[in-house]
């Protein structure tokens, strides 16, 4: 290294020159002894200027064509990273070391990243180790190109020459990182090279349910039409699957996920339902659709209890989602005893709407007594004696169970006008 000559602007003459494309400077200063290593404070040379600025007339190899900046770049990554083609070829035929590495592990090849298809092509073609690993991450240039937007031509290259099953560090294939960033052109390209839509990271989280939980409708469609399956647990903790993840959410694509999604989540034993899993996120369109869907309120006793005194201390939630519950057949009974004394006003007039409040046991009226006395509960102005009308609707739909109410239709096929199915429904609180 030559450290004898002084510059003001931290690149020696001979780098300044070739990297404004100064040909005849160059060859000036090298004919008068200027040398061409001198290096500035990131460790550049007049080769390391002359192939990040795509001066192909300015590139002068000899020694240095392998010469590496402080962040270990080489002339050949430098070009490549910027989509200088000629210079890049130029490099190549000097012998550069096509593969590389920087200090952060990236190579020439990382070209994929700023979308130099041709480039790509160029080192693919001269033998580039396609399948190495780079970054902290561990990932290849397929998974780089596919995470890219709008790298979709140079993903159809890499798919014919690379291992479409290489794993990162989480054991996180490309297509599952297509899945991820919602790629749908990039995910189309890797199922028709044959990449296995059922693939698992190191969680057992599959491409088809990190689409679900990122909301990437055409990427779920996409998947379900080649044979990814929703019924696949994704959780080393409990049996989640996609539909868990979309009811999480409140994505759009619950509802096709609800349509191939084995129900068996919704009842088994160790099983979750998703609709507990929508009460506990606050997603009330979520719980609306799979309460239309026939998922049960209280298919699984234990784990409807906590969500729900999750929910409940959500005062402003609550008023959304318990309605929809009650409306369902959910048992107020669940709600009532443990409830009662700290339940929001509102959402204590919501639960008292869908029982027979003069039949309340000596304590719970003690505490609505004692809660009104404090002003801590302000009653429907109508809780007083129950009309007639609601006292006979509770027992039609105790007689018809919640089994009937939150699975079937069984009200609307009732022999009796559509005014007192939207009667039963409550649809008038």
């Amino acid at each position: 290294m030559d450290f004898t000559e002084c510059y003001a602007d931290t690149v020696s003459s001979a780098a300044a020159a070739a990297r404004s494309g100064c040909r005849r400077q160059v060859r000036r200063l090298i004919e008068s002894g200027c040398s061409l290593d001198a290096r500035d404070n990131r460790g550049w040379n007049a080769l390391h200027e002359a192939a990040a600025a795509g001066s192909k007339g300015c590139v002068q190899c000899g020694d240095y064509v392998n010469s590496l900046t402080h962040e270990g770049e080489s002339a050949c990554y430098l070009a490549a990273q910027r989509g200088h083609l000629s210079v890049v070829r130029l490099l190549l035929k000097a012998h550069a070391n096509i593969n590389q590495l920087t200090n952060d592990l990236s190579c020439p090849l990382y070209a994929v990243d700023n979308g130099h298809q041709d480039v790509v092509k160029l080192l693919v073609s001269r033998g580039a180790e396609v399948d190495r690993t780079h970054t902290a991450s561990c990932w290849t240039c397929l998974h780089q190109a596919v995470y890219k937007q709008g790298h979709s031509d140079i993903v159809h290259i890499l798919v014919n020459v690379c291992n479409l099953e290489a794993h990162d560090d989480h054991k996180i294939s490309p297509l599952f990182v297509a899945a991820q960033y919602g790629q749908r052109e990039c995910l189309q390209i890797l199922i028709n090279a044959g990449a296995c839509v059922n693939t698992q990271a190191a969680d057992l989280a599959t491409p088809l349910l990190i689409a679900s939980q990122e909301g990437h409708q055409a990427c779920v469609d996409l998947l379900l039409d080649h044979g990814a399956d929703p019924n696949m647990a994704c959780s080393h903790e409990w049996p989640q699957l996609p539909v868990h993840a979309a009811a999480e959410f409140g994505h759009l694509i619950l509802r096709r996920l609800i349509d191939v999604t084995n129900r068996t989540c919704d009842r088994s034993g160790g099983m979750v339902s998703p609709l507990y899993v929508a009460i506990h996120s606050h997603q009330t369109g979520s719980i609306q659709l799979l309460l239309e869907e026939g998922y049960s309120p209280d298919a699984q006793d234990c784990t409807l209890r906590e969500l729900v005194c999750v929910a409940l201390s959500h005062v402003s939630f609550a008023s959304c989602w318990l309605p929809v519950l009650l409306r369902a057949g959910l048992d107020p009974s669940l709600l009532l005893h443990p409830h009662l004394e700290t339940a929001d006003s509102d959402v204590l007039n919501s639960l008292l709407q869908f029982v027979n409040w003069s039949t309340l046991s000596p304590a719970l009226k003690l505490i609505l007594e004692r809660r009104r006395a404090e002003k801590t509960w302000d009653p429907c102005t109508d809780f007083s004696v129950p009309r007639l009308s609601h006292i006979c609707r509770l027992k039609i739909r105790e007689v018809l169970g919640p089994d009937l109410l939150m699975r079937t239709n069984v009200v609307q096929q009732l022999p009796v006008p559509s005014l007192l199915h939207d009667f039963l429904k409550f649809r008038d609180i």
